[in-house]
């Protein structure tokens, strides 16, 4: 690999950010982003900091990265959810007393002889409030669905 002439600056900087305690990490975030900075933990702020260094110094993402990243974001997590499931799959829930079964499909999931679109959508039907539907059907989280609620 060629070495890169700004790679000793770019080495000093990251090996700066990680001497800064939070209130400077935040400082440095309104430097490098020219926003304030979310809520993020330290931690968490300290590897977007260093990923922003050195793009800032080397660059950002190709072209043809970059469009594949933004057409991801468009399709979304419920896409991705439904990418992970086979269709047919079937997910069965107890819920005050009430046995619901849904059916992954090949574009997303049929309960009660409808389509959804996504798992909380139908956790959201099934109790009126809002849900994280792979936490509700047991695929994520602390969850069992062994229990009646």
């Amino acid at each position: 690999m060629k070495e890169h002439k700004n790679r000793p600056v770019v080495l000093r900087q990251l090996a700066a950010l990680q001497k800064m305690s939070p209130q400077e990490l935040r400082e440095k975030w309104k430097d490098l982003y020219g926003t304030e900075p979310p809520g993020y933990s330290p931690q968490f702020m300290l590897k977007r900091l260093i990923f922003r260094v050195q793009e800032l110094f080397f660059g950002g993402l190709p072209e043809h990265a970059a469009q594949i990243v933004r057409a991801a974001k468009k399709e979304g997590a419920k896409e991705k959810e439904v990418q992970k499931i086979l269709p047919g799959t079937r997910f069965v829930r107890v819920w005050n007393g009430v046995r619901y079964e849904v059916i992954a499909r090949q574009k997303g999931f049929e309960y009660g002889g409808r389509m959804f679109r996504s798992l909380s959508a139908i956790a959201t039907e099934i109790t009126g409030v809002r849900w994280n539907g792979p936490l509700f059907f047991g695929l994520r989280g602390n969850n069992d669905n062994e229990e009646e609620n």
